[in-house]
């Protein structure tokens, strides 16, 4: 498709569903779900302007963001380093996989009760648990990138006299970054789920807390601007990990037409 027409597209498909989603609420329709009780586009504009008219609005965003980012960011050091370490050491492997393997199935979620015991303060759990959401699948993908790498390309860098920290840096880490950049994208998007549940559950600021106050007060409006809003909040933070990968991975050949 011409690049001039992909924005178009896109606002096309965007203004179609708001469509649908305004006939659908405003005729009442009651099929297999019930649009006769959800509020329509109007509403939740009214509600959205209302909101950014008062600075907990903003904090609440920026208070998600904060642990986000803590969280993402410890996730992706650690993931990345215990997944080369699990991959390329005999010895690493044996003592740390069985651990993991036995923690990776647990849902991050379920850690809340565990995050109240060890945490003196729910920041610090929420954190954690961003953390223990996203930590997975950097972990794994960066394990499986490392396995995948064509093993002559670490045997034609030795023949040239390189060390093991030279292989690392020139033959390991550029050649697991597509994979490592794939396992931050699923991770960004767990981490969100996450935190926003953790934050619905035992928080006291942030989106997640403030959409399930206005549902706790029948403010319905309300709780489809958080929706949005943690929509928003994780397209852009998708987005920017992808765009980073892009750019750290752009000496690698790309398909014809795909994006750059």
């Amino acid at each position: 498709m011409n690049t001039a027409l992909r924005w178009p597209v896109r606002a096309a498909s965007l203004a179609a569903a708001v469509a649908a989603w305004h006939l659908l609420t405003a005729a009442d329709v009651r099929l297999w779900v019930r649009f006769d009780r959800l509020p329509g586009p109007a509403e939740v504009v009214r509600e959205f302007a209302r909101q950014v008219q008062h600075g907990q609005f903003y904090a609440d965003l920026a208070q998600s963001l904060v642990r986000i980012l803590t969280g993402f960011g410890l996730a992706a050091v650690a993931g990345v380093a215990l997944g080369m370490a699990v991959a390329r050491s005999r010895w690493a492997g044996d003592l740390l996989r069985p651990l993991l393997e036995v923690a990776r199935p647990i849902p991050a979620i379920a850690l809340v009760p565990v995050a109240i015991l060890l945490f003196p303060a729910n920041e610090q759990g929420i954190v954690f648990i961003t953390f223990a959401a996203a930590f997975f699948p950097v972990l794994v993908s960066t394990r499986h990138a490392v396995q995948a790498l064509p093993t002559v390309w670490e045997d034609a860098v030795r023949t040239l006299g390189a060390g093991r920290l030279r292989v690392l840096a020139q033959v390991v880490l550029p050649g697991v970054l597509p994979g490592v950049f794939g396992g931050l994208s699923v991770g960004m998007g767990v981490a969100w789920i996450c935190v926003i549940s953790a934050e619905m559950i035992s928080g006291d600021f942030g989106v997640g807390y403030r959409t399930w106050q206005a549902y706790t007060i029948v403010d319905y409006p309300g709780v489809l601007v958080g929706m949005a809003a943690i929509g928003v909040l994780g397209w852009g933070t998708s987005a920017a990990v992808e765009l980073v990968g892009r750019r750290v991975t752009r000496w690698l050949p790309r398909a014809e037409g795909g994006p750059r």
